[in-house]
């Protein structure tokens, strides 16, 4: 069997993938809340010598330019997830950037050409950039960046060190020698000249510390940060209106495409270590055991064209997921997997991309909405009718997004094809988006039902105020009722005079109604008590002065 640092991977990809919360946009006074716009501040903030530039879809091109790659991609997808990554047709969309539009708005950066990797041990590795994007999510504060780079004729344990690695947005610690642990010595983007547009920063230790004492978040490593510009970090003090921040942990969940000579020839270790992205092996590793690789194949591994008995290029190919990773494996020119229009690479780079696309745009979207939650009811102050009022106004914007996000982006299945069902599937397990789909559901129904319960006892509280009042003012329209005449004959007075006996009524009935108003919840005790036919009449006079007492009391005291 073949050594890992001899092994060759003769053609080597991948593809990041960042989803990163994006934080609302400031909105006049009054305005209601705004979510998922963020794509219009961008196009307004991209000048036409901007590295990022919106990039319009296959859809918004020369019909006569559509290719066969593009047909496949789009007929892999079941038809309600067509109208999520591609939008209506002409005829529904009617030219909006609404329902029937595409929810996806790209952007791609050109400037940035290839990604020069400095290791641990000295040595470098140049990468060629094959796109840089972000996406965009209509009604959703998500956005996504996707990063992918190649190469050619890299040895095994170069690209698992690169796989362990390259997408750290920064370091969790250090080392005894003051280096990031895991992450590179050092990542620099280059532009097609070769010269540096910006690097990264990982050893400046103390830049990182100064910023999660100061902000209580950390810092994007430099290179990132200079990458997603003009997007600024949230927790700093950089001016900007597109801001973001982090979701989830900071290493980036990540896809890679692997083709080698012999594939046969990779060991169970070799395999582990590529579907779990662990760094390879070093001399003093301690050796894994036949359960770890066996739980690996049961839970991680798809092995529908991987027969390893037959070692035949038709069953060369395997697939591994586990949630952070999706990695792909087989023969390099053999048609079946290296082809980049009908192979597994053109699949890899269109159609197994958007699976994982959407299985992680999910997580993220449920992770917000649960984060928002909690900040709304952290911030909500029982007693506070400001702050009441700005909780349930918040609480019901939630409940339309998520709405909407259910009905728009969530879905269980995405294609009737096996391979492309199966592994979303699998990554759907591994990310757990079923169960936080169904704890952020439950959370936000119950906020719901309380908003309603609330609003239920404001109701029956006022209608209970209203009676009392009603109660209080049959009086006087009995009274009226039965003399059935004006005490006061005033149709040959003067208008002066009809005027004075007109507000001389008025204003003392308006006070006793407003008063009447005020006092209606201890009015409405006091009516209680007096129909309670249990109780004898000197037990409820008595019940009255007492209370009258106390309350007198607590006056006083005041």
């Amino acid at each position: 069997m073949a050594d890992a640092a001899e092994t060759i991977v003769r053609h080597f990809r991948q593809i990041l993938i960042w989803p990163l919360q994006l934080m609302p946009l400031p909105q006049p006074a009054g305005a209601g809340a705004v979510m998922g716009r963020h794509w219009e501040l961008m196009k307004e903030l991209v000048a036409e010598d901007s590295p990022w530039q919106m990039r319009p879809s296959v859809f918004d091109m020369d019909p006569m330019a559509f290719q066969e790659r593009h047909y496949r991609e789009f007929v892999t997808f079941l038809p309600y997830v067509q109208r999520f990554l591609y939008g209506e047709g002409a005829a529904e969309s009617g030219g909006t950037d609404g329902y029937g539009g595409s929810p996806l708005h790209t952007f791609r950066r050109h400037d940035i050409s290839a990604v020069r990797m400095h290791y641990k041990d000295g040595s470098r590795q140049d990468f060629k950039v094959a796109h840089i994007d972000l996406y965009f999510f209509y009604d959703i504060d998500i956005v996504i960046l996707a990063f992918e780079i190649l190469a050619d004729n890299v040895p095994l344990s170069r690209v698992q060190d690169t796989l362990f690695r390259f997408g750290r947005a920064f370091p969790s610690q250090w080392d005894e020698d003051e280096t990031a642990a895991s992450c590179l010595q050092q990542v620099k983007w280059l532009d097609a000249k070769g010269g540096v547009i910006a690097a990264s920063d990982y050893d400046d230790k103390s830049k990182f510390l100064s910023h999660v004492g100061e902000f209580r978040a950390a810092p994007m490593a430099q290179h990132w940060d200079a990458l997603l510009r003009p997007l600024v970090l949230h927790h700093s003090t950089e001016l900007g209106e597109l801001r973001y921040r982090q979701i989830e942990y900071h290493r980036m969940p990540l896809m890679a495409y692997l083709a080698f000579d012999d594939p046969f020839d990779l060991s169970d270790e070799d395999f582990y270590r590529l579907g779990m992205v662990t760094r390879p092996s070093q001399g003093g590793d301690l050796p894994y055991t036949a359960k770890v690789f066996q739980d690996f194949e049961t839970n991680c591994c798809y092995d529908r064209f991987w027969v390893p008995e037959r070692r035949h290029d038709s069953s060369s190919t395997r697939m591994m997921c586990d949630g952070h990773a999706f990695v792909l494996v087989g023969k390099h020119g053999h048609t079946f997997f290296s082809d980049p229009f009908t192979g597994a690479l053109g699949q890899f780079r269109h159609q197994y991309f958007l699976l994982m696309l959407i299985a992680h745009f999910h997580k993220a979207a449920l992770l917000i909405f649960s984060d928002r939650l909690a900040v709304a009811m952290s911030r909500l102050q029982i007693g506070d009718v400001s702050s009441a009022r700005r909780f349930k106004r918040g609480i019901r914007v939630l409940q339309e997004v998520f709405l909407r996000f259910t009905q728009r982006y969530w879905f269980s299945e995405i294609s009737n094809q096996v391979v492309a069902d199966q592994m979303f599937h699998i990554a759907r397990r591994h990310l757990g988006t079923e169960a936080l789909f169904a704890e952020v559901r439950e959370s936000i129904h119950s906020m719901s039902q309380y908003l309603e319960n609330d609003d239920l006892r404001r109701q029956a509280d006022t209608v209970v105020r209203l009676t009392v009042v009603t109660i209080l003012g049959l009086v006087g329209t009995t009274v009226t009722g039965f003399l059935g005449m004006n005490l006061f004959d005033l149709s040959a007075a003067p208008l002066w005079l009809r005027l004075v006996y007109f507000f001389a009524t008025f204003i003392p009935i308006s006070a006793l109604t407003m008063y009447s108003l005020m006092k209606s919840r201890m009015l409405s005790e006091f009516l209680d008590f007096m129909s309670d036919d249990r109780m004898g009449l000197s037990d409820k006079f008595n019940i009255i002065k007492v209370s009258w007492r106390k309350k007198r009391q607590a006056r006083n005291k005041l």
